[in-house]
């Protein structure tokens, strides 16, 4: 049962990111009488952590999160940025157990969807199902392109795709693609593009001696759109 009385599927600004499929007011009741509404998740937190028991899936409702998984000397590899919206714990779902660890770059807000009666509740609900496989779906899309961009792109190339990527993924979810602040560390940038922290560094120097960027910290302004949008082509 949900914890949060005052926040539900219908009255969510997100549910549209995570629910895309029209529900009627009977199916979203269902859905908000399984949804758990947990407390924030404060900066550095783990969602769940490699080895852990799938319980359930989780929509961001606010913050950012990363995903890594790692070798057995303890080596990271962050594979993904999540935002509000998302809805993560698939990778879970083949072997019940998390292959990965998933961790608030900032102080966040999920609902958790017991996977239990969500595989219950979904026979009951085809737009549901519908929706979890799409989600699916679209996340093993979007890695196979990441794959691809690390593979054959150059570094610049593959800088520029994720600042050009990260604003309309915020332009999604009516925030500005071309003002936004960046939740990670250049460390983690780095490991996710397969680029060195200096690398990072010294192309973010160039994009802005360029005036394609403009850079205070950890907020990027995107002033040549265009000039990114070439690069990566």
């Amino acid at each position: 049962m949900s914890t949060s009385p005052n926040i539900s599927c219908a009255n969510c600004r997100i549910s549209e990111l995570c629910l895309p499929f029209s529900l009627s007011n009977s199916e979203l009741n269902l859905l908000d009488e399984i949804i758990k509404r947990k407390k924030p998740i404060q900066k550095n937190q783990t969602l769940f952590k490699i080895g852990d028991t799938l319980s359930g899936l989780y929509a961001i409702r606010s913050g950012t999160f990363k995903s890594y998984i790692e070798n057995a000397q303890g080596e990271h590899q962050v594979t993904g940025f999540h935002l509000p919206g998302d809805v993560i714990g698939f990778d879970a779902l083949a072997d019940k157990t998390h292959p990965g660890t998933t961790q608030a770059l900032e102080t966040a807000m999920v609902c958790e969807i017991p996977y239990d009666v969500l595989d219950q509740l979904s026979n009951q609900i085809p737009r549901l199902k519908m929706q979890i496989m799409s989600l699916m779906s679209a996340e093993l899309n979007y890695n196979q392109r990441h794959l691809l961009s690390i593979n054959q792109e150059s570094a610049a190339q593959k800088l520029a795709r994720f600042l050009v990527k990260f604003g309309d993924r915020l332009a999604e979810r009516q925030l500005s693609s071309k003002e936004f602040q960046l939740p990670m560390t250049r460390t983690d940038l780095g490991n996710y593009l397969g680029l060195t922290v200096e690398t990072v560094s010294r192309l973010l120097s160039r994009f802005q001696q360029n005036q394609w960027i403009t850079l205070d910290k950890k907020f990027v302004t995107i002033i040549d759109h265009s000039a990114l949008l070439q690069l990566t082509d």
